[in-house]
């Protein structure tokens, strides 16, 4: 790790500097997540950190902050990496602070990043072995006539396409997610017209899309990325038979499949997570707070709930 003071600057380019081949830095993600900017850290010696962010407006100040896009981008690495926050030169970016999510399995952006929630995977270099449970319920479901499949999701049908987008809908409603999972179809466009993308689909016996998931192949895995459940079929539990489908197009493709982590520690949805995975992490971000004194300031008589920012942080 260099010891050097470096600096970091922001350039407004629609996150163009921290472009890949992975999906999280992909340009169909960055335009999905109307990404604004990238954050670019240079030690002097030809040696970068390049991080998609989108920027913000602080409601009610003359400020802005910084939050990277959904998902795990970490970012764009060139020879840099495990950058000490307290190494870098901040006021350059005329941010009040950044909330950065790193790469699932590293390497990091960052030096100390924040261990946040439990996230699971299948390893097809691994032994992977169901509860007994799911392999009942997935031979039930064969037997009564559903169907899966696993396409690239530009090659689907737009059945498939529509299908998906209400299984995803309904789940929502039934989770009664907030207004920040229900994406605009422009968003969708996105994601189905990317090569990194695949659709995992289980079929009713009727035709119907009963089950599925939109994964994303990034950096080295397949995640887990969007799914859900069609009102209809919850009952069959159709989702074991779309896991069993990633677990065979993992292994087909060797590489890991990240499933994700549930929405609360410890709950229904970590716990289906952890009976299908065969190993596990825990996700990784990175709170960085450019000005100081004006983050104490925007956050004066908040609780600490650990919210970052914390001036942002809902009110109970």
């Amino acid at each position: 790790m260099r010891m050097m003071r470096t600096r970091a600057v922001l350039v407004p380019d629609q996150g163009a500097s921290a472009l890949s081949e992975d999906y999280f830095r992909s340009a169909h993600h960055l335009r999905a997540e109307r990404v604004t900017h990238t954050l670019v850290i240079e030690d002097g010696e030809q040696h970068a950190l390049r991080v998609p962010l989108i920027v913000r407006p602080i409601e009610g100040t003359p400020y802005r902050d910084a939050i990277s896009p959904y998902g795990f981008p970490g970012g764009a690495l060139s020879g840099l990496r495990e950058v000490s926050k307290d190494a870098v030169d901040w006021t350059g970016t005329e941010l009040v602070s950044i909330f950065v999510r790193d790469r699932v399995a590293g390497p990091r952006c960052f030096a100390g990043g924040t261990e946040r929630n439990e996230v699971f995977f299948i390893d097809p270099r691994l032994p992977v072995e169901f509860r007994e449970m799911h392999y009942r319920h997935i031979r039930r479901n064969l037997r009564l006539g559903f169907v899966s499949t696993a396409r690239e999701a530009r090659a689907v049908s737009r059945a498939d396409r529509e299908g998906f987008q209400e299984a995803y809908r309904q789940t929502m409603v039934r989770e009664g997610a907030s207004s920040r999972y229900f994406f605009s179809d422009a968003y969708f466009e996105e994601l189905f017209s990317s090569p990194c993308a695949w659709l995992a689909t289980t079929h009713a016996p009727e035709g119907d899309v009963a089950s599925a998931a939109l994964c994303v192949s990034s950096d080295g895995m397949l995640h887990y990325y969007l799914g859900g459940t069609a009102d209809a079929h919850l009952a069959r539990s159709p989702a074991k038979n779309v896991f069993g489908t990633l677990a065979d197009l993992c292994s087909q493709l060797g590489v890991p499949l990240h499933l994700g982590g549930g929405i609360r520690p410890g709950d229904s949805l970590e716990q289906f997570k952890r009976s299908l995975s065969n190993s596990g992490s825990r996700l990784h971000t990175h709170e960085l707070i450019c000005e100081p004194s004006v983050y104490a300031r925007l956050s004066a008589g908040r609780d600490d709930t650990g919210f970052f920012p914390a001036y942002r942080a809902p009110r109970s």
